[in-house]
């Protein structure tokens, strides 16, 4: 029988390494992720994806608030030339397309739907935009800003900030932002401080109006109308669908 799992994991203090008869890919939702496979590290946020091949000692850690996906499959569901691609790296750049496939599953499998029906239509389209053409991987010139964003996103992250930390001019760092993830500074962050919010909405019993705070809004309503636009839903629905 074909594997193809999917669940929504969070990380803590490091563990002894594992193993696994089977691939798997890593998908950000919030937060970093240290991570060692195959005796090499790095660090897995927003803007990337990480591959386990079979069989292979893995490890990780986490110091801050974070959650991922975790597609489990056999290879045979990848072609030969991705196959062989991917068993030459580890960690993938993660393109618009990519993202928005991983934003489609994570919000079906919070909504309760089966996630064996999600992975039966979206999985297979995921694994393409993931592997098909993929550039080869060179480290990120917002990988330091996009850490420091992830792991604090509620802190005043303006765009002289957000430049001042990249070590780029304010127009610069737009054009770079546009370049790796196709969102501008802003858009990106948003996107960071909700998915924050649902981590936090799933995970604790926090009153609302201190999670928006603390993710850094001005308020419980200027996030509600962010939460609306982004899910379609209310922060409170949200956490009473989880629940």
């Amino acid at each position: 029988m074909t594997i193809l799992h999917l669940t929504a994991r969070s990380y803590g203090d490091a563990r002894a390494p594992e193993r696994h008869p089977y691939a798997q890919f890593v998908l950000p939702v919030s937060g970093c992720l240290d991570l060692e496979i195959a005796g090499h590290g790095g660090r897995l946020a927003m803007g990337s994806a990480a591959f386990v091949a079979a069989g292979t000692d893995h490890a990780q850690a986490a110091t801050s608030r974070n959650r991922f996906l975790i597609l489990d499959m056999d290879m045979a569901l990848v072609g030969d030339a991705a196959a062989d691609m991917l068993a030459r790296r580890r960690f993938l750049p993660l393109s618009p397309q990519a993202r928005h496939l991983i934003d489609f599953m994570r919000l079906h499998l919070d909504g309760g739907a089966r996630p064996a029906a999600v992975l039966a239509h979206w999985a297979p389209l995921l694994i393409d935009a993931l592997t098909c053409d993929a550039p080869p991987f060179t480290p990120s010139r917002l990988a330091p800003l996009r850490d420091a964003m992830a792991a604090d996103p509620g802190a005043p992250w303006t765009a002289a900030a957000m430049a001042r930390m990249a070590g780029l001019s304010t127009s610069r760092l737009h054009a770079v932002f546009r370049r790796e993830t196709g969102r501008t500074p802003q858009a990106w962050l948003s996107d960071l401080r909700l998915r924050q919010v649902q981590a936090w909405l799933a995970d604790s019993d926090q009153p609302i109006a201190e999670l928006a705070l603390r993710a850094g809004f001005a308020d419980q309503s200027v996030l509600t109308r962010a939460f609306r636009r982004a899910t379609g839903t209310t922060p409170a629905a949200y956490r009473r669908a989880r629940r």
